[in-house]
């Protein structure tokens, strides 16, 4: 039995879930990137992210603005199917990593945050960046691996093995939402 998840201790960070990446209309799907694993992998963080709320695990609403992409003021770079209500954190990124001149690590330990559960887009770019950065901050790393997604399979199933050779814990959105209390 893998050890329950103590909301106290724990963030879950929503990576990038933002129209430009996730949406049909998004600037992802127009350069013609495959879209089709992120709707499932959506599902998985928005159950994920009802059951952190229940039991009071901070979620962490991570953005992407960019001149490219995401760009502020556009409907890229709003939040797609998911969003943050007022008590969750959003943090806004200029890079791939949530740690990269965010602020982040020294706000998640004021809080007494010691792990960080990880969902979001894309897995071999955006959510390894972040989680390579929180193994170098002294974060635990839990990817809800279904919870992430790649526009090419192999990329998703790549980035994750490497990630989990390198010490970060691959699980199910449903294993993970089993260890909450």
């Amino acid at each position: 039995m893998t050890a329950p998840i103590d909301p106290a201790r724990t963030a879950l960070l929503l990576i990038d879930w933002q129209v430009d990446f996730a949406a049909p209309q998004g600037a992802m799907a127009l350069q013609g990137r495959d879209l089709s694993s992120v709707p499932a992998a959506l599902a998985e963080a928005t159950v994920l992210l009802d059951a952190a709320r229940g039991v009071g695990l901070l979620p962490v609403f991570v953005r992407l603005h960019s001149a490219d992409l995401c760009a502020p003021g556009t409907p890229g770079a709003d939040f797609f199917r998911i969003a943050p209500r007022p008590d969750d954190l959003v943090v806004t990124k200029p890079l791939y990593s949530a740690f990269a001149g965010t602020g982040l690590a020294a706000s998640l330990k004021d809080r007494g945050i010691d792990t960080l559960v990880l969902s979001g887009l894309t897995s071999e770019c955006c959510v390894a960046a972040t989680a390579w950065a929180a193994f170098e901050e002294g974060f635990a790393v839990v990817i809800a691996a279904n919870a992430c997604a790649a526009y090419e399979p192999a990329l998703h199933d790549n980035a994750l093995r490497a990630l989990a050779l390198s010490g970060a814990e691959l699980s199910a959105a449903s294993d993970i939402m089993a260890r909450l209390p």
